[in-house]
């Protein structure tokens, strides 16, 4: 039989006394697509890294081709055919796309003059080899992620990798989006390429991988074929426990104006007019593709939209939100899709994040009570379920899911009446995922809070929305009651708008 292409053994790391990885084994045979599955903290990065030869094992061996390496760096493991897509795809933002990948041949061939006929010749070579047109010329930070993520792709494909690892390659794509990426990536396979899939989205394993390894607390949980696998064992193995999948149901109350009303709301050019309303309790799913107006409808709502037409009305009376403030003092909370640069402050505390919005709640005679400040937020850290200890900690420094905690709580501390939620489980692992549903639902049940819940994945609007509206092109096409509604239904609803 052919030897794996590559295979660890018995794997330790540690750092600082913080075992990272206990005893791993893992075997990636040539030319296979095998995914690395596991909650964030599992230790995935980690084994990616070793295996790219950014960090060296403390225990085990590791061997490419059957042979032992002794020691991997990460020239070395390029020389072995090693290529690594992180997250952050590695590009510079500010460079043409011709740039970025012609740049790592012109570096190598140690080039004193730059040919740019060349460099274009280059770049045009490493896309078709995708199938992809992308504008050479475009900068990188001008480009979509799906983009980018292509950018990257094709400039690792340049150094003829035999092994190429996706770190959570799908984090930021929409349904679309991820099927022309799985496309690729068995375009890539059918090139004698072995793939390393590293994600904790259960069906997009599934779908995808051959074999499956699935890390828990440093360890492997389980391994084997993909087909000997399902949602429900992927998530045990991934957190040690089931969840319910049990999907929300609201109750109307009696009487009472709708929380949210829109009236022929229209934005020009971005919006045709919409008429809606959600009540107190209900979590209304607002769905559709890629350019379907559903978070420009978000940030009309939240003040961001100032020319819109029509009217907004919250429990019964009309507002005028033309700018952020007054959409916040209306009540009106928005929880961005990404956390990081548009929603959190990374470098300041978790409880300066969780205040950010009530602090002149917070202030006497012009001065803000620190201590009462502190005791709600700690009171609010409890009530979000967010794990640590020591709120005065960077936000930094917690899980995506405890990241989305603050920024939830944050909201609620500012005494929300709308909540807008936009991808609230985008990159956060399956355990904090349930987490963050569950979170949702209890505070709709108490009420008081209408939840509008915007989101690609099906499964997450079916399970958690009593109502979902579609979205095409600026326009509300369709509004269903997702207890008569399956996740095939919506699928094909969706794919009729293509």
């Amino acid at each position: 039989m052919t030897a794996p292409l590559i295979e660890l053994h018995d794997v330790s790391k540690s750092f600082g006394g913080v075992r990272a990885l206990a005893g791993v084994s893992l075997a990636i045979g040539q030319g296979e697509i095998h995914c690395l599955a596991g909650e964030n903290g599992s230790g995935k990065s980690t084994l990616i890294k070793i295996i790219a030869g950014v960090h060296r094992p403390d225990a085990g061996t590791l061997r490419i081709d059957g042979r032992e390496v002794a020691a991997l760096d990460p020239i070395t493991a390029i020389g072995h055919g090693v290529q690594v897509i992180y997250q952050d795809f590695s590009l510079f933002p500010a460079l043409s796309v011709a740039e970025n990948l012609a740049l790592p041949s012109e570096v190598h061939a140690r080039r004193r003059f730059v040919s740019w006929s060349g460099v274009r010749a280059l770049a045009r070579a490493a896309l078709a080899r995708l199938g992809v047109t992308i504008d050479l010329a475009a900068t990188v930070e001008t480009l979509t992620t799906a983009e980018r993520q292509l950018v990257a792709i094709a400039r690792a494909l340049m150094s003829a990798p035999r092994l190429l690892i996706m770190d959570e390659p799908t984090t930021a794509l929409t349904g679309r989006e991820v099927a022309r990426l799985f496309a690729i990536v068995r375009d890539i396979q059918a090139q004698g390429i072995a793939v390393l899939f590293v994600s904790h989205k259960m069906r997009e394993m599934l779908e995808i991988s051959e074999r499956i390894t699935v890390l828990r607390n440093g360890a492997v949980a389980a391994a084997g074929a993909a087909s000997g696998f399902d949602e429900v064992t992927l998530t045990r193995a991934m957190t040690g426990q089931d969840f319910a999948t049990q999907a929300y149901r609201w109750t109307p109350h009696d009487g009472g104006a709708a929380r949210l009303e829109l009236r022929s709301l229209a934005v020009p050019g971005v919006l045709a007019p919409i008429d809606a309303a959600v009540h107190s309790g209900e979590i209304v799913g607002i769905t559709g593709l890629l350019g379907s107006g559903r978070t420009d409808l978000a940030l009309t709502l939240f003040g961001m939209r100032p020319h819109y037409q029509g009217e907004i009305r919250i429990d019964g009376a009309p507002v005028a939100v033309r700018d952020v403030a007054a959409a916040i003092k209306a009540g009106v909370a928005y929880v961005p899709e990404d956390r990081l640069t548009e929603g959190l402050f990374l470098s300041r505390s978790i409880h300066r994040n969780l205040l950010a919005t009530s602090y002149d709640a917070m202030t006497r005679h012009l001065f803000i009570d620190f201590a009462r400040a502190r005791t709600h937020a700690d009171a609010m850290m409890r009530q979000m379920r967010i794990t640590t200890e020591d709120g005065t900690l960077p936000v930094a420094s917690l899980s995506g899911g405890n990241q989305q905690r603050v920024l939830i709580g944050r909201w609620l501390m500012g005494k929300a009446r709308i909540l807008i939620l936009n991808g609230p489980t985008v990159g956060v692992d399956v355990g904090s995922k349930a987490g963050i549903h569950e979170r949702i639902r209890d505070l709709a049940r108490e009420g008081d809070l209408a939840v509008l819940l915007i989101s690609d994945d099906l499964p997450e609007i079916i399970q958690n929305c009593n109502r979902v509206l579609i979205m095409h092109r600026g326009r509300l096409v369709e509004a269903c009651d997702t207890a008569a509604l399956s996740e095939t239904a919506l699928a094909e609803k969706l794919k009729a708008l293509t």
